[in-house]
């Protein structure tokens, strides 16, 4: 599979609720570098990631936009998350069913036909504000 096919997959399987089918896209040393947070490393932590974030958050990924190196070895994707907070996340605003729109973008890198990194990005102040209510 090419690196576009492999992060389309992980992000199709994403959107499906198909944590199963992203785990085993990653390599088993995977690094997640959580926006404005730490640098994760391990396929079980992330799953454990992945676990807080369903709890807390219910989100979709739409007008998903893949770009990869020629040599496969690095990807991006952008996309806009469509969202709902479900539960309160530990340090975050109060959550009382939300909804949210964030445009959002990943960094990925691979490595044996696996997803070795993922880093992530996106605005948490704009997150902040729609769920506070507030205008920008």
């Amino acid at each position: 599979m090419d690196a576009a096919a492999l992060i389309r997959a992980y992000l199709d399987a994403f959107n499906r609720g198909d944590r199963a089918a992203m785990l085993a896209l990653l390599a088993e040393d995977v690094a997640h570098e959580v926006n404005q947070g730490e640098r994760e490393v391990g396929r079980d932590v992330f799953a454990a990631f992945m676990a807080r974030m369903d709890r807390c958050y219910r989100e979709r990924l739409e007008n998903v936009l893949v770009m990869a190196t020629p040599d496969g070895t690095r990807a991006a994707a952008e996309f806009v998350v469509h969202g709902e907070y479900l539960a309160t996340d530990e340090g975050l605003p109060e959550a009382c069913g939300q909804r949210y729109v964030l445009p959002a973008g990943a960094f990925y890198e691979i490595r044996g036909g696996r997803i070795a990194r993922v880093t992530m990005h996106y605005n948490l102040g704009d997150w902040i504000r729609q769920v506070q209510g507030t205008k920008v």
